[in-house]
């Protein structure tokens, strides 16, 4: 019978771990200002001005989704 052991060590913060990660979250927020941006314009418009763009209003959060993220 074999007999596996673990050793799980604490992984420390460095100083460039937690600046990577402030910045990965501040890149998600200005994402996340973009697709709330775009979506707040996108309702604002009439819905002729939307058939003019070729869209309809149940289309709206995957534009702001794609125009925020990329393809999802």
């Amino acid at each position: 019978m074999a007999l596996l052991n673990q050793i799980h060590t604490q992984k420390s913060f460095a100083p460039a771990g937690v600046a990577q990660m402030v910045q990965a979250l501040r890149e998600k927020v200005a994402q996340y200002r973009v697709y709330r941006q775009t979506l707040t314009e996108l309702n604002a418009l009439s819905g002729r001005e939307l058939a003019d763009l070729g869209l309809n209003r149940s289309m709206l959060k995957r534009v702001a989704l794609e125009a925020a993220y990329g393809n999802i």
